[in-house]
């Protein structure tokens, strides 16, 4: 007997199998979870060498992982530094910073590697803290909620309590920030549906043939998390006693306020006395000691966290598909120097960890530590090539994955930072460029007002301290912009740091003016220069105006719009 096909059977055939294959090739591109601290420094973990906290768990990742020991960030503060990590560019190029008057547009977010994993086929989630401003109106604009599939954070801070911020976490059955986003985590991966109120979920449930990546960034250890932590009877008894029995040693080259002889830097580039109240614990040992063990505490909570999804991954057998970086914004001084905060470019600050735990690595080339020069644009690049996907062209970072390979050639000779959120707050705008041997760091003058003059003016006329320390106006953008530009306009340095590293990690010895290393200097100078130019980039910031005034101007149109909506109402009645 002969069987014959007609052609509507063949191409219903052909095309079944095509699904069939694509349907295979997607359920092979791996899964990824990115997990951001806040303000974490090269520390508070066992496997970086604290003896005092404990993290088991971040432990043994580590142990099946690689732990890049020479990774930086690009700008030490937040809202720069997350930029950089989603678009893969210098905050240069991208051109968003607490003191910039602007957000991200819409076009430069559609170049974030959440966004383009979202539009090649993955499900994405974010769970929260997002300090990001993306679309018209920033944090209001509801932008970054509808370019996930899943949310569940708060914009700006959390808190160690969300709920007291933030509605979306009032369905919480906790109150305490990392076991609020373990309920998210735990939403995200339940049975393909959704249980936890207040989320939001722009599909009814998870497809299951879908690879995912999600995103889960916490406001801590950083102080908007820690202070406010308040040691209540329902608190987990980690955040109440753990460690509280020890006696935590002070940081190397700890300087109390009281006792600083040599500042840091020079007091008309580092404006100290302008500093922001929320860092006045490092000031003495007795404050510091309370703030670390609150911060040794939740990193604690947070291992606990990663224990949980690493198991419930292996419950969902996602385990060996799913790859998980772990990493943080940026740093923080602890009273190292006398100084406090962050927005500096010495490696406190912009020297994190940076753990990647991929299980399809060969067990060769697990459990291996690397010094490669590697930053935090270069995330966004590797997480794409990853999932098969060309990055966007205007990424400045490198796909790091060969690395992980034991790759032989690194990715760059030097790596570069900077720091324009130069305000009222003291901090002077820098550049800075280091290999592994040699850092060069150079300071632009400083003609900031003062935070302390301004809180006074508050005070005698009653103006919210805040707005007067905080708000950003439409001036301040052409300021922020002439800070981007001014290397290009002929603005010199008028200080300069040297210090080798190789010899002294902890920065100790300026070399800048040691006529040994003046070649070295004139080396790094032009370094330095070709790095600005790179970070600068050639196209005009995807940016949108977001200061206080274009809120208002906002608010004013609602206003009337809703008056009017009223007023048409009334006359129809």
């Amino acid at each position: 007997m002969q069987f014959r096909i007609s052609s509507l059977s063949l191409l219903v055939l052909s095309i079944s199998l095509l699904l069939g294959q694509q349907a295979l090739a997607q359920s092979a591109k791996p899964n990824i979870i990115f997990i951001l601290t806040d303000d974490q420094p090269y520390g508070l973990m066992g496997c970086v060498g604290d003896p005092l906290t404990k993290t088991p768990h971040i432990d043994k990742m580590t142990s099946e992982g690689v732990l890049f020991t020479n990774y930086h960030i690009t700008s030490a503060i937040c809202t720069p530094s997350r930029v950089s990590m989603f678009l893969g560019e210098y905050e240069r190029k991208h051109g968003v910073n607490f003191n910039s008057g602007t957000s991200v547009s819409p076009q430069a977010w559609q170049d974030s590697y959440s966004s383009v994993l979202r539009s090649n086929g993955y499900f994405t989630g974010y769970i929260g803290k997002n300090h990001m401003p993306i679309g018209d109106g920033g944090y209001e604009s509801g932008h970054m909620e509808q370019s996930f599939d899943y949310w569940y954070a708060g914009h700006e801070h959390l808190g160690f309590y969300p709920k007291k911020r933030h509605p979306i976490f009032k369905y919480a059955q906790h109150d305490t920030q990392v076991e609020i986003l373990d309920e998210g985590i735990q939403d995200f991966f339940a049975d393909n549906t959704y249980n936890l109120k207040g989320a939001l979920h722009f599909l009814e449930k998870r497809p299951n043939d879908q690879p995912f990546a999600l995103t889960v960034a916490f406001n801590l250890p950083h102080d908007a998390g820690t202070r406010s932590m308040e040691l209540l009877p329902g608190d987990s008894s980690i955040y109440r006693t753990l460690y509280r029995d020890l006696d935590i040693p002070l940081p190397k080259n700890y300087v109390a306020r009281a006792d600083i002889k040599n500042p840091k830097l020079p007091a008309e580039l580092l404006h100290a006395q302008d500093r922001q109240e929320g860092y006045n614990w490092v000031d003495n040992p007795e404050d510091f000691r309370e703030r670390t063990i609150r911060k040794m505490e939740v990193m604690t909570g947070i291992d606990g966290l990663i224990g949980n999804l690493r198991q419930r991954l292996a419950e969902l057998n996602l385990d060996k598909n799913t790859i998980i970086i772990f990493t943080s914004d940026h740093g923080l001084f602890s009273g190292q120097y006398g100084l406090g905060g962050k927005a500096l470019n010495y490696e406190v600050v912009t020297h994190v960890p940076l753990l990647i735990y991929n299980p399809t690595l060969p067990k060769s080339r697990r459990g291996i530590k690397s010094d490669a020069l590697v930053q935090s644009i270069d995330l966004a690049p590797t997480m794409l090539k990853w999932a098969g996907i060309a990055p966007p062209k205007g990424y400045q970072g490198y796909d790091i994955g060969p690395l992980l390979l034991g790759a032989k050639s690194e990715v760059r000779d030097y790596v570069f930072t900077e720091n324009l959120w130069s305000t009222a707050f003291g901090n002077p705008r820098i550049e800075a460029v280091q290999n592994k041997e040699w850092k060069y760091i150079r300071y632009y003058k400083n003609n900031n007002p003062s935070a302390t003059q301004r809180i006074e003016v508050a005070k005698q006329l009653n103006i919210n301290i805040n707005t007067m320390l905080y708000g950003v106006h439409d001036p301040d953008i052409a300021v922020y912009r002439s800070y981007v530009e001014a290397p290009f306009q002929g603005e010199k340095p008028v200080y300069e740091e040297l210090y080798q590293l190789s010899k002294d990690p902890d920065e100790l010895v300026n070399r800048a003016k040691d006529t040994q290393q003046a070649a070295r200097m004139n080396e790094l100078r032009k370094v330095c220069d070709e790095m600005v130019r790179y970070a600068r980039g050639t196209e005009a910031p995807r940016v949108l105006r977001y200061t206080v005034d274009s809120v208002a101007e906002h608010n004013m149109k609602l206003a009337k719009k809703q008056y009017k909506e009223k007023a048409l109402i009334k006359d129809d009645h």
